[in-house]
């Protein structure tokens, strides 16, 4: 929307904040460089009067960066959100978002005092009605304008020091899209073709785990807001020896269409889905944003890809010998790391002898790779709902990684990280802020487990009794209809 965008038009009263809100999205708030607004509950800002949080000045660490960004004052994410705002709402107890509204992850309720465990499963463990609900709300979130909130699509200097704000409306889902764009774009530098490219602040370094760990945990909480499905949770797709995209089917993420094979199968509702923010060539060529437009469908054309970089999908041996590496991080803590877990189960390090730097990409860049379409570059990725499914295993393995080496907080580096890796810095581009250091515990921590790491002893009580009935009728062939419940 641009300079368009009106005073009237931003004045929704918001729950809760992953990018800007449209309340913060003002002339006033980007001249103030103040994003404090009102909690509904009791009307004063940051819901202060019932105790829920105070607007307080935003301190940014001091640590080092590495030498790879060799810039300061340049782009509008260092030290993130000091750019746009200097004054945000801090929240106490388990409250939690942009005006303290809302719950940290894991609680619920009026008063944020309920604490409840989500479960993520196997897709292919989803009954049919699931997958199809599944779907249902991938597609209600790509065509549903979000409410809450809107997407930069200037530079701060741009928008004349926040004298013109430049943002655009966006669907739920391609809120998210944006923000992966966003948090992974070169940096401008200033005018046509001059940008940096070694510079990522989600991605080639210790962030990356934490940072697509609070993505996937702000994505659930938007498709519960937007379903009233409290109990939605990400289903994770299980690649390990796959021998190719299991999920690319039409009850799922949509087959490949006969008439052209990188486009998704007319009988899948994706095949109507527009991207956004998938064109890095061309916005570093021009030096601008991504402005929020669509450009074309999505494409996927997985298995026909460049197999000099990518010879195969993960195996279960390159899981183990990933999840074997003890160290987090090393050395620079980049694409270059040895023996760095981060770093190979990020696709960089060989999964054979962690060795960073690797020719040939695997593990999770190799899944980006193979769908040779939308999902292979990194900005643009998040376009193809895969991208959501494919990291919640690799989330799942980064969980499976600190429940077998408890790693000490220390593990995680405070300083000499690539810019915006440190641990105290706040990711880009959320509001309410959470530094990295934040998403370095135990998904339980966090509310939440994975199906793929319960024992068999924490099983239900449900699915231990379908398991033994099955057995049953394997060795006697008897229906024994009533034997469960």
């Amino acid at each position: 929307m641009g300079e368009d965008l009106s005073q009237e038009f931003i004045t929704f009263l918001v729950n809760f904040l992953v990018l800007f809100p449209r309340m913060c999205a003002t002339q006033e708030a980007l001249r103030t460089k103040e994003c404090c607004p009102t909690w509904e509950g009791d009307g004063s800002a940051c819901g202060a009067s019932s105790g829920r949080g105070t607007c307080e000045d935003v301190v940014v660490s001091a640590q080092p960066d590495g030498p790879q960004y060799p810039f300061s004052g340049l782009d509008d994410r260092e030290k993130w959100p000091l750019v746009f705002y200097n004054r945000t709402c801090q929240c106490t107890e388990n409250f939690m978002g942009f005006n303290c509204g809302d719950c940290m992850f894991g609680y619920f309720g009026e008063n944020c005092n309920e604490r409840r465990e989500s479960l993520r499963r196997n897709i292919f463990h989803l009954s049919r009605a699931e997958r199809i609900k599944l779907v249902s709300y991938l597609n209600l979130a790509k065509q549903t304008i979000s409410r809450d909130y809107v997407v930069v699509t200037g530079t701060y200097r741009e928008m004349q020091n926040g004298t013109n704000p430049m943002f655009a409306e966006v669907s739920v889902y391609d809120v998210f899209v944006w923000m992966h764009y966003y948090v992974s774009r070169n940096a401008l530098l200033g005018g046509p073709g001059n940008v940096w490219t070694d510079v990522d602040f989600g991605h080639w370094a210790p962030a990356f785990l934490p940072w697509h760990r609070a993505y996937l945990l702000h994505w659930e909480h938007e498709i519960r807001k937007l379903t009233g499905d409290m109990s939605f949770t990400t289903p994770y797709w299980d690649w390990r020896d796959a021998q190719g995209c299991d999920v690319c089917t039409d009850e799922l993420m949509g087959d490949r269409s006969t008439q052209d094979p990188s486009l998704i199968s007319p009988g899948s509702v994706f095949s109507s889905w527009r991207v956004l923010c998938s064109q890095a060539q061309d916005y570093s060529a021009r030096g601008v944003l991504c402005d929020a437009t669509e450009e074309g469908p999505l494409r996927r054309n997985p298995g026909n890809h460049n197999r000099n970089l990518v010879e195969r999908l993960p195996t279960s041996d390159d899981v183990e010998f990933t999840l074997s590496l003890t160290n987090y991080d090393t050395g620079p803590m980049d694409r270059s790391a040895n023996m760095s877990f981060r770093n190979t189960l990020e696709g960089f390090g060989d999964p054979q002898t962690g060795l960073g730097n690797s020719s040939r990409l695997g593990m999770h860049a190799a899944l980006h790779v193979y769908m040779n379409g939308s999902m292979s570059s990194v900005q643009g990725s998040a376009n193809d709902p895969i991208f959501l499914l494919h990291h919640a295993f690799v989330d799942c393995l980064y969980e499976q990684w600190l429940r077998r080496h408890r790693p000490s907080p220390n593990q995680y580096p405070e300083s000499n990280a690539p810019i915006g890796h440190n641990s105290e810095y706040h990711m880009a581009p959320f509001l309410p802020l959470h530094r990295n250091q934040d998403f370095f515990i135990s998904s339980k921590d966090l509310g939440y487990e994975y199906t793929h790491l319960l024992d068999a002893s924490e099983l239900t009580y449900e699915c231990l009794c379908k398991s033994f009935f099955l057995i049953i009728l394997l060795f006697f062939s008897s229906p024994l209809i009533e034997f469960c419940p």
